[in-house]
């Protein structure tokens, strides 16, 4: 399997030595640390051999360096352009063919925003940098894959976000991610609505009636398994989750808090549509633990086992296509 590249994040944050904790196992592909070779140094790692594609070892680093000297739990604006080398180099590489998948550290999004480099997060980084139109956030852990129909947006702006073409886009790009990624060749999505009770025939708003329900009506036609919409408050129930593949939700925190409860701290976000794996921390660069060595690198390690499966699965798909089997 090509190594897997894993971008250190804001070197204030706990990113660089979270990722230090990456040499206390074995993991199933080599893995490749992004970032400044002194940072990664004085966060905990040792000694890394710099990165060889012709010969990966376990573990080693592709060094991109600081652009001024960096103090735990204390940003610096001038470190903004090494922040977007590293995710740069990440991409350039994955792209290139010479990373299989990309796992992502945190970062302080309103330093590079302040330091004048126009930037509202990863995701979105990502895709423009890909050229992807539409990408689709899935976070994993507890058994649950929770994916939303929109993300970041105002409550009160969510009806009117969620069109028949953005559910028909994200529900066509979440089957197919979950058959060519995670290897389910008839995934079974559940559907949430966007009103409590679903709705309620009507009663209670009419997107499910005007919007959900016609496009997963259309869907079906096409072989898709979609159960839906359901109400958002019994969908996580155990009865009506059990067989299901995935949850799609219509907007933040209706899913995510459920998720965040069930599996904080191990929790994964994974970017769909994409063009290459890439998957992420659930936490934020957490300032006031950096440097302390009391932060839990708990997601991380999840994020970095989450992306070395999907890449076997999608090189043992792309293996089979190439055979014909």
């Amino acid at each position: 399997m090509k190594p897997i590249a894993i971008t250190t994040g804001e070197p204030a944050g706990v990113g660089p030595e979270l990722c230090a904790r990456l040499a206390d196992r074995l993991w199933p592909a080599p893995l490749v640390l992004i970032g400044d070779r002194k940072l990664l140094r004085e966060r905990g790692v040792s000694s890394l051999p710099e990165f060889d594609p012709a010969d990966p070892a376990p573990l080693s680093i592709r060094h991109v360096p600081l652009r001024a000297p960096s103090i735990p739990g204390r940003l610096e604006p001038a470190n903004a352009p090494y922040v977007l080398e590293v995710l740069d180099t990440a991409i350039d590489g994955v792209l290139g063919g010479l990373f299989s998948a990309i796992v992502t550290a945190p970062i302080q999004k309103s330093l590079i925003a302040d330091a004048g480099h126009p930037f509202t997060g990863h995701t979105e980084y990502l895709a423009e940098r890909s050229g992807t139109p539409l990408v689709v956030m899935m976070l994993v852990g507890a058994g649950l894959r929770v994916a939303l129909v929109t993300t970041h947006l105002p409550l009160a702006e969510v009806p009117a976000a969620v069109t028949p073409q953005r559910l028909e886009a994200v529900l066509r790009i979440l089957d197919r991610d979950l058959r060519r990624r995670f290897g389910i060749p008839q995934p079974r999505i559940l559907v949430a609505g966007l009103n409590p009770h679903a709705g309620e025939s009507g009663h209670i708003g009419r997107e499910e009636l005007e919007v959900i329900t016609p496009v997963l009506e259309r869907l079906r036609a096409e072989g898709m398994t979609l159960i839906g919409p359901l109400p958002a408050d019994t969908l996580f129930t155990p009865r009506v989750i059990a067989g299901s593949d995935a949850q799609l939700t219509m907007y933040h925190d209706q899913g995510l808090p459920v998720l965040k409860y069930a599996s904080f701290g191990n929790g994964v976000n994974v970017t769909l549509g994409l063009p290459f794996i890439r998957t992420s921390v659930d936490h934020g660069t957490a300032l006031d633990l950096a440097g302390t060595g009391r932060a839990d690198p708990g997601s991380l390690f999840e994020a970095v086992t989450l992306a070395c499966l999907l890449a076997s699965v999608e090189e043992r798909l792309a293996a089979q296509g190439e055979s014909g089997t």
